[in-house]
């Protein structure tokens, strides 16, 4: 459905620290830079991060969360553990196994060096 995500980050470079860190989790690699934006790439779509193009600071969305899928809770659990030592703060829950009416999912959210909420994701079978 999405081609691409992009997010404002107030500092680039603290901000791609962070994404290396939480995404490399997850078997993303390096991404590209264009200009104040980089662009972390695969075959199922792109996520970027940006400096606010109209000069304003960058803020976390209100009730806004990006998810990123994972292959297992091992996965989720690297990612989240990689966000904090990345200067990410932890947000809601533990990470873990949460009963939706989705089926069992196994998450873990953070939120980055700029406020935005992400979320790593497993359904749990």
């Amino acid at each position: 459905m999405f081609s691409h995500v992009m997010i404002g980050a107030s500092d680039l470079e603290a901000s791609k620290k962070f994404y290396d860190a939480v995404l490399g989790a997850l078997g993303v690699g390096e991404p590209m830079r264009d200009n104040d934006r980089y662009f972390y790439m695969t075959d199922k779509g792109t996520f970027a991060i940006s400096v606010p193009i109209d000069g304003e600071p960058a803020c976390g969305a209100n009730g806004g969360t990006v998810g990123f899928a994972a292959k297992d809770g091992d996965m989720v659990e690297a990612f989240h553990k990689a966000g904090l030592a990345a200067g990410g703060t932890t947000c809601e829950e533990p990470p873990g196994v949460r009963e939706s009416g989705f089926g069992n999912l196994y998450l873990a959210y953070l939120r980055d060096p700029s406020g935005n909420k992400i979320c790593a994701m497993h359904r749990a079978r």
